[in-house]
């Protein structure tokens, strides 16, 4: 591990990306699942204070945080006519699935293969459990000390989606049309596009800059709802339970053990295959609770595994006498590809933006989702491109500035493909 040297790919600074993304990972900005307030933690306003900083030094226009706290910038057009105004996005938020705060970034220079042992004793970021490292030979990667998460998820994208608004600033001579710059507050907990505003966005299409590795536009990802699961049952001191107790919590437990585990499960699934998956559980005698997540890219299956749900209550519920089932299903999200059908131009351009670049490119399918398949089905087509992310929610969370180089400098080729359309 040592301090970053100058690093230069193409003509984007790479020095400049770095020192933004060490800067940025440094603020806490967790999300807090059980906060009312929004944002649902003070960090996320604190990095939007900044960043709303550094975009007026840089010369961007209509730079504003709102009173819901996302931060909001324009990048006017360096050409005229008539261009459509294209959108990026980021979140300022992290996951609450691990530690966020004190987070000390970690520099490896040039990656030269093979495990990485990370400074907390017994994290270690290994070759077997990392099919991508190998790949990654010889790349600046950033990881975290193995205590905390790194951020990556998503201040790669908030770093590159800045460092681009400089770059074009400095750049004038860049065809690009009118660029909108976003970012959101709360998005690992479902409130990324709560108050995101089309009427102030003014945009024709969308990019959000959260993806993993290099070269993917991901134009697919789960519907998604979450059923919580309330077990009403009786207490009464243990002594004279006999016939009286009725035991939420030993209710709600067998329920959950009634669910698919060596199928429909995070555990044994991939690909394009759903899930439901039972992530959080509070239980006492009188009463327990249990979120469970719903998934899949065939939206009409969320109702599948919800009768899967009802007929484990059920069979539980005869087991254990005057015990009550409540559910209360959420819907969340949706698959961004119903919306997307109707826009294929907006992934067409993003596809071509690689191959300007003379880069391999995939499209992908987001086992997860994005603010951008909420604002698609607002209205705002918007795709997911790649941003250097890896084990993303994980204290072995590590990033890769040149995978976020190379995504400012697709996106720089996006901007002018959109402008060359326009003309043409």
């Amino acid at each position: 591990m040592h301090n970053a040297a100058r690093i230069e790919v193409g003509n984007v600074q790479g020095q400049r990306l770095l020192e933004r993304f060490l800067r940025y990972v440094q603020v806490d900005t967790t999300a807090d699942p059980d906060s009312d307030s929004y944002p649902s933690s003070p960090g996320q306003l604190e990095l939007g204070r900044l960043l709303v900083e550094e975009l007026r030094t840089m010369g961007a226009t209509d730079v504003r945080q709102d009173e819901h706290g996302l931060v909001w910038a324009t990048v006017p057009a360096s050409v005229k006519g008539d261009i459509p105004t294209v959108l990026f996005n980021a979140h300022l938020d992290t996951s609450p699935e691990a530690p966020g705060a004190n987070v000390q970034p970690q520099v490896i220079e040039a990656y030269a293969g093979g495990d990485i042992q990370l400074p907390t004793p017994e994290r270690v970021i290994r070759v077997s459990d990392t099919p991508e490292l190998p790949e990654l030979v010889g790349q600046c990667l950033i990881t975290t000390d193995g205590s905390t998460l790194l951020g990556g998820d998503d201040k790669a994208g908030v770093a590159a989606i800045m460092e681009l608004a400089e770059h074009l600033i400095e750049h004038p001579h860049l065809p690009h049309g009118e660029v909108r710059i976003v970012f959101t507050c709360d998005e690992e907990i479902g409130q990324g596009a709560r108050y995101m505003d089309l009427d102030v966005a003014q945009a024709a299409a969308g990019y959000t800059l959260d993806g993993g590795g290099h070269g993917e536009v991901e134009d697919e990802n789960f519907s998604a709802d979450q059923i919580e699961i309330r077990a009403l049952g009786n207490n009464i001191h243990p002594s004279i339970g006999k016939g009286r107790m009725v035991n939420a919590t030993r209710a709600l437990a067998a329920l959950v053990a009634q669910l698919p585990v060596d199928r429909l499960s995070p555990e044994s699934t991939e690909g394009k295959q759903g899930f439901l998956h039972p992530y959080a559980f509070n239980g006492a005698v009188a009463e327990a609770s249990c979120k469970v997540l719903l998934r899949d890219f065939e939206t009409a299956r969320l109702d599948e595994y919800a009768q899967l749900i009802d007929a484990a209550a059920e069979q539980i519920g005869a087991q254990f006498p005057g015990i009550r089932f409540q559910m209360n299903r959420t819907r969340q999200y949706r698959n961004m590809a119903d919306s997307l059908s109707h826009a294929p131009h907006v992934v067409d351009f993003a596809l071509q933006a690689f191959e300007r670049l003379g880069r391999p490119c995939t499209r992908g399918a987001i086992r997860g989702g994005t603010d951008g398949a909420m604002f698609s089905e607002m209205g705002l087509p918007t795709p997911n491109l790649s941003v250097g992310q890896h084990n993303i929610h994980s204290v072995l969370e590590f990033a890769s500035l040149n995978e976020m180089i190379h995504a400012v400098e697709h996106a720089v080729q996006l901007l002018s493909l959109w402008q060359d359309h326009a003309r043409s």
